[in-house]
């Protein structure tokens, strides 16, 4: 009776009753791999392929034609001096503020936190604004500045800070969460055999953080190379003089120089494609040093 009462017949076992219902379901996953392949395909997959097409379409000749023109050249140098300034920077003051917010408990942790994250969460159009309000002609510091012959806004100074605040939180929110589950064994173990602070942070802390730190030293430098809005804001996107790759693409592209801007973003893409790449790896580093520890 009480089969009967749940709609199931006696003689037919239960994983048999349940196979219609799944059979009907199964079509749930397909439906929402489809929808991601086709959401990728229209904002990702197309537009990159497209990219590509379009920088090497005429042959290989054209493409390093372009890579040889005297602006080009010039924005790869500013990009990587840029990068080259920024992510040491950034290393150590990720480094230092991680160390910081992980092994110790202080009064305003919570602010330094929201300080550290300040760069995800505005605009970098904004980011750039506010370089321009302080250091500009008209600027909090403009005036003291000027009459010293400094200038910072249109000028190699404005875009490496810039870069250098869109990319300070990379490395310290890499580096924490390592830090945390490390634990502070190792470093007192260090310090009760006589190891001073700086050879327990370089022979016992960065080895345990290596992988989490080079993941956070890879994040800043793809954004620090990649970055547009900052510094357009405080560049003057100058020709030969403050232009960055990615500025260069979009005045190549003004200028119906569309073969010269594809062939930069070619180049930025190859950069996201190597920085997938080194992430994958290094996040499986990553996951297996911590499964180690537990």
């Amino acid at each position: 009776m009480t089969d009967d009462l749940i709609g199931r017949s006696p003689h037919v076992p239960a994983t048999q009753q349940l196979k219609p219902t799944s059979t009907k379901q199964s079509w749930v996953p397909a439906l929402l791999i489809g929808i991601s392949l086709l959401f990728l395909g229209l904002v990702l997959y197309i537009p990159a392929i497209n990219v590509f097409y379009q920088a090497f379409h005429k042959g290989f000749g054209p493409f390093f034609h372009n890579l040889t023109e005297p602006n080009f050249q010039y924005a790869v140098r500013m990009t990587v001096g840029l990068a080259a300034i920024a992510v040491p920077l950034n290393t150590v003051f990720g480094l230092c503020a991680a160390w910081a917010l992980a092994r110790k408990r202080f009064p305003g942790r919570t602010l330094l936190l929201s300080i550290i994250d300040l760069p995800f969460a505005i605009s970098p159009v904004v980011a750039g604004l506010m370089i321009v309000l302080l250091y500009g002609r008209q600027g909090w510091f403009g005036g003291w500045l000027q009459d010293r012959g400094i200038q910072i806004v249109f000028a190699y100074p404005a875009m490496m800070l810039a870069t250098a605040f869109v990319s300070l939180p990379f490395v310290a929110r890499e580096v924490i969460p390592v830090l945390e589950e490390e634990g502070s064994d190792q470093e007192e173990a260090a310090y009760t055999l006589g190891a001073t602070p700086w050879q327990t942070f370089w022979r016992v802390t960065v080895p345990n953080i290596r992988w989490g730190l080079l993941y956070g030293v890879l994040l800043t430098n793809a954004r620090a190379m990649g970055e547009f809005g900052a510094v357009s804001v405080v560049s003057g996107n100058i020709a030969g003089k403050t232009q960055s790759l990615p500025l260069y693409v979009e005045e190549a592209y003004k200028s119906y120089d569309t073969e010269a801007a594809y062939s930069a973003a070619v180049l930025l893409a190859l950069l996201a494609v190597v920085t997938l790449v080194l992430k994958e790896i290094l996040e499986r580093r990553t996951g297996n040093h911590l499964k180690k520890i537990h």
